[in-house]
């Protein structure tokens, strides 16, 4: 299981798709147990405080690493994206990441970003997917696109993997394996990334199934 705040070994990055993923758990104060965390239990979390756990709210946290400032760093198994911050600290945001077969890992770097983006699903979507195929010309940007307030676009060299870290308009799915691939978060933290990042700048996306220890 995974254990939001547990850490374990670091995996080396390649690019491609991954295996099965574990369940996610989340520790309850309540009952000072650690419960499963799945879609009900998300959805339910959400409607009755309006917010996600307090793990996945964007929080300062120590980290150590030895990339620079300005460097992002998804941990996929924990449901976590940072952004190093000098002195040893990293701003950590609570994300949505892919569903068992949609995982991936590797290097890339943000080729451009975009408020209220334009959604166009790629082919491979389009054709899976009906409710997508009716937008395969591209979705206008708003508050009913599903790429939310802003998106930073994922390159390898020059070029576009596809993969987008953006926004959400659901919410409570952070913390969730549930998308095709690209990295969700919620509408206010993308906004606050998209206000601290800069083009061409490294993005570190770690196996799942093999968690950050103590940073990269």
């Amino acid at each position: 299981m995974r254990k939001i705040g547990l850490i374990a070994l670091a995996a080396g990055l390649c690019l491609g798709p991954l295996a099965a993923l574990a369940a996610t758990q989340i520790y309850d104060a309540r009952t000072k147990k650690w419960v499963d965390y799945d879609k009900r239990k998300a959805r339910q979390y959400f409607a009755r405080n309006k917010q996600v756990p307090e793990a996945f709210r964007r929080q300062v946290v120590p980290f150590r690493t030895a990339e620079p400032p300005g460097t992002i760093i998804i941990d996929g198994n924990q449901h976590f994206l940072y952004l190093v911050q000098p002195g040893g600290q990293a701003i950590r945001y609570g994300i949505g990441v892919g569903r068992e077969g949609f995982g991936w890992a590797g290097i890339v770097r943000i080729g451009r970003t975009a408020e209220w983006p334009t959604w166009t699903p790629p082919p491979e979507m389009v054709a899976r997917d009906p409710n997508a195929a009716k937008w395969a010309a591209g979705m206008p940007g708003g508050p009913d696109n599903p790429l939310g307030a802003r998106a930073l676009y994922l390159y390898e060299g020059e070029n576009d993997t596809i993969y987008r870290i953006h926004g959400t308009v659901e919410p409570w799915t952070i913390g969730l394996d549930v998308s095709s691939g690209c990295i969700r978060m919620n509408n206010d933290d993308i906004i606050d990334l998209h206000s601290r990042v800069k083009i061409g700048a490294k993005v570190i996306v770690l196996m799942q199934g093999a968690a950050l220890y103590k940073g990269v």
